[in-house]
């Protein structure tokens, strides 16, 4: 072989390996699914089974056979570290790590949601001992019991609230330095504050909203995405039985999509929901139906909620006895687009 040739022979090689790497960036598949609520319920410490319930079997394999490729698992923070600075719960993390290997085992990837605003035993991040350092003490701990784990995706916090997003850029960057220094290279959710809705994504605050704050995320893997909320009722708060805003909610979407989109950014909707009123069921399809046209930018959602203790809870999509309820109905045709495998999302890194 002529050195020629053999250069020609490594150039090909290199541009074929590049293909290679693009199309598997690129068929990453969009993430679709449900909030599985229970571990978070309670107070704490709580007795197991009693007070609080991690989802069982057979309602991971439900969803699952829906179609659905993802969960987001609320807990609490306190529970599975009793004192900051200290040793996780071992108990607590046996639970967690064997309702993730369920999960996997049925096709879904777990989203672990420390399920707390922004506070520990009533107490906001920036406050007392509710350190940035404590917080990233505690992502330093848990972190490493999953990584590497393309299933597992670190969700930094539920819903910041009562504290202002420069605060609370501090935790944030702490945490994401904390996880990285663990050598845990997962994809990590960010959440914003004001309940990180994106009705409330440009709301003025001290120090900057979370639109001019957050674009000073620092993460040393450059592995991460936005989490984002967005419910449709009178306050967008989620707990109205009537959802008289679709378009107002859709609207704030559109808003905070031109935002990631100017920024280089990718969003995950965290959390959307209503009841079974028309209204409801309306707003869930076209709010699925929107986050699905724009994989470009958003890398998928995950509905608000389901789970063994919900009861009568309105917003419930826990099935009555096998039957599902009307609002996991009008959402499965959105799990998969026209009912073919889950599509790729571009924004998926």
């Amino acid at each position: 072989m002529t050195e020629r040739n053999g250069g020609n022979l490594l150039r090909l090689w290199t541009l074929l390996c590049a293909v290679i790497a693009a199309t598997q960036v690129q068929a990453a598949p969009c993430l679709r699914g449900i909030n599985l609520a229970g571990a978070e319920f309670g107070t704490v410490p709580g007795e197991y089974g009693k007070n609080y319930i991690y989802p069982s079997d057979r309602t991971l394999l439900h969803f699952a056979q829906k179609g659905m490729n993802v969960i987001r698992l609320p807990f609490k923070w306190e529970r599975l570290q009793p004192k900051l600075n200290g040793p996780l719960d071992e108990d607590e993390l046996d639970r967690i790590k064997a309702t993730v290997d369920s999960a996997s085992s049925r096709g879904l990837t777990t989203i672990l949601d420390p399920h707390n605003y922004a506070g520990y035993n009533q107490t906001k991040l920036g406050e007392g001992d509710v350190t940035a350092m404590a917080f990233g003490d505690f992502w330093a701990r848990l972190a490493p019991h999953f990584s590497g784990r393309e299933d597992v995706v670190y969700l930094l916090m539920n819903e910041p609230a009562g504290i202002t997003a420069a605060t609370w850029l501090e935790a944030i960057n702490a945490a994401l330095a904390a996880i990285r220094k663990a050598g845990a290279g997962n994809l990590v959710m960010v959440p914003g504050t004001i309940w990180t809705g994106a009705s409330h994504w440009f709301d003025r605050q001290p120090g900057g909203s979370n639109a001019d704050v957050l674009q000073n995320v620092r993460d040393p893997r450059n592995r991460f995405v936005f989490d984002i909320h967005q419910y449709m009722d009178d306050d967008f708060s989620g707990t109205h039985r009537t959802c008289p805003r679709v378009e107002d909610a859709i609207k704030a979407l559109e808003g905070v999509s031109g935002w990631l989109h100017q920024h280089g950014y990718a969003g995950f909707l965290g959390e959307f929901g209503g009841t079974n009123a028309p209204d409801c069921l309306n707003g869930l399809a076209a709010i699925a139906s929107y986050i699905n046209s724009q994989s470009d930018t958003w890398i998928g959602w995950s509905v608000w909620a389901a789970g063994p203790w919900w009861g009568e809870y309105p917003l419930s999509l826990q099935p009555e006895e096998g039957v599902d309820r009307p609002q996991m109905k009008v959402l499965e045709p959105h799990v998969r687009d026209a009912g073919l495998e889950m599509p790729a999302c571009p924004a998926r890194r």
